[in-house]
């Protein structure tokens, strides 16, 4: 976490060179960051989210309000496009960075409120974009249909709150780590059907995880 007064450096690490400080922008610690490119995206404790360009010298372009607690999540999907975020109001919006604006803060595009606890795992499909993992103060991580942001399966496991999530770096595997002291791996996406050499005998989705109706 990073508080009032603190920032960001880059680093070069086999050099221990350090590349650039950005200050500013928030107004208490952040501790949610995601990179889109050039875009480093960062979540602070006064819920907002900053798209800073490192590139530039003015490097805020566009601010996300929406968040009335910490912001605890950040992801980009694979398109670069939409952002999902996480706070510890038990919120979760997902942003599209074609309606962002550097004039004025960006309003969210949809917002869930099914969570009884903070977001503070996400990750996107990286072959099939509509794909939503998320996780975070419930037991049991859960899997959405994007746009409509339908709750389609529950993968059921851990026996405490899930504490964090992070995804492969094929994209396939989700891994969360909860307060029972187990680290668990999804094959939550499965794989992508340019890797399928032959149709599988069951090719309903999400077979393997309880639904919900």
């Amino acid at each position: 976490m990073l508080y009032p007064g603190q920032f960001i450096t880059f680093t070069y690490f086999h050099y221990v060179l350090q590349l650039r400080t950005l200050r500013g922008g928030h107004g208490s610690r952040f501790g949610a960051l995601d990179w889109n490119n050039h875009i480093l995206t960062t979540g602070g404790m006064d819920g907002r989210i900053i798209n800073n360009d490192v590139r530039m010298r003015a490097h805020i372009v566009e601010m996300y309000s929406g968040h009335h607690r910490e912001v605890c999540g950040l992801t980009w999907s694979a398109s670069g496009q939409q952002l999902a975020s996480g706070g510890n109001d038990n919120l979760l919006h997902i942003w599209d960075r074609s309606t962002a604006s550097s004039n004025a803060p960006t309003q969210w595009l949809h917002r869930l409120q099914e969570h009884t606890a903070a977001f503070q795992g996400l990750a996107w499909c990286p072959w099939q974009g509509n794909l939503l993992a998320s996780g975070g103060g419930q037991n049991q991580p859960s899997l959405w249909k994007y746009p409509s942001m339908m709750k389609i399966a529950e993968l059921t496991g851990h026996t405490s709150r899930v504490l964090f999530m992070v995804q492969s770096p094929d994209g396939c595997t989700v891994a969360s780590a909860a307060g029972d002291e187990t680290l668990r791996f999804w094959n939550v996406f499965g794989t992508p059907e340019v890797a399928k050499s032959a149709p599988e005998a069951n090719s309903e989705p999400f077979s393997d995880y309880n639904r919900v109706r």
